[in-house]
């Protein structure tokens, strides 16, 4: 199994870096450790900024605990920084990228996309964003589906790369029971309004396991949830009640212009929740 760790020696990065070592020592894992230099500037600079960073990549795998025993590939690259990650992982063929939550720049943002953000969308592989300190396993993990093969595939990854175990996870489905607001403005018995929402509910929830179980996933000893709302409320209340360690996310294949400002639920999750996430695109695509 190869990781790709993208780190720019800040605090995030270091976290990023210490989650990808333990994980690629539970999982027998290679590292690859990423660092771009930007290229727009001088080329003597460019050349001073490559050499600090190989240094301070040696020196990391040498005193970070997590790398203990890690096999780690120091690459040290020029260019975007989107695009030195995406560079090395298309020789890679990484299994997973980590990378740490980015700064924000926000008129850039708006327009382009975090680093993290044009990984995902320009990339073929899955993405662990971490947000948190390292630990050894998620404990505690959500995944939201909107029982696309893109969500199954989600699940997949997560249970294939160990992030998840299938005893640790709810999976989680928004649903809007669409006729509870003209029952309300009709003037409807609140007792009829509850019952209309609790078989709207249990509509819900079978078609959920018929999810699971058209993909495989029905013999796992998984936590099923179906609540009412849109899907980035949903989401967004899942974290601020039950605090998970990892949301599991399907990414859309949107791209172009109108991914860049409508955006999607799991880059709003990337750019809003401080919780460690995995974004896992389409199969096969190729972006």
């Amino acid at each position: 199994m190869n990781i790709v760790i993208a780190t720019d020696f800040s605090t995030r990065s270091n976290r990023a870096l210490r989650q990808a070592g333990l994980l690629a020592q539970a999982g027998k894992a290679k590292l690859h450790i990423v660092h771009v230099v930007d290229e727009d500037q001088p080329e003597d600079l460019i050349r001073m900024e490559e050499r600090e960073a190989n240094r301070l990549l040696v020196e990391q795998i040498a005193s970070m605990p997590e790398l203990s025993g890690v096999s780690c590939n120091p690459n040290v690259t020029t260019g975007h920084a989107f695009a030195g990650i995406l560079r090395v992982a298309k020789f890679v063929k990484p299994e997973l990228i980590v990378m740490g939550q980015h700064r924000k720049q926000v008129l850039l943002d708006m327009f382009v996309g975090t680093t993290i953000e044009r990984v995902v969308r320009g990339g073929r592989h899955p993405v662990l964003m971490v947000n948190n300190e390292a630990q050894r396993n998620y404990e505690r993990v959500v995944v939201p589906v909107d029982m696309s093969e893109t969500a199954a595939h989600a699940i997949r990854v997560a249970l294939t790369t160990g992030l998840m175990r299938e005893d640790t996870a709810t999976i989680l489905h928004a649903f809007s029971p669409i006729g509870k607001s003209r029952m309300i403005s009709a003037g409807a018995h609140p007792s009829s309004i509850e019952e209309y929402f609790n078989s709207e509910n249990e509509r819900a929830l079978a078609e959920l396991s018929e999810f699971l179980v058209s993909h495989d996933l029905g013999n796992k000893r998984w936590i099923v949830r179906a609540e009412e709302g849109s899907p980035m409320q949903i989401i967004s209340d899942a974290v601020s009640r039950t605090h998970p360690d990892l949301l599991v996310m399907g990414t859309s294949n949107r791209s172009g212009l109108s991914r860049a400002l409508i955006g999607s639920v799991t880059e709003a999750a990337l750019r809003s929740l401080k919780v460690d996430i995995l974004a896992v695109p389409p199969m096969g695509d190729d972006h």
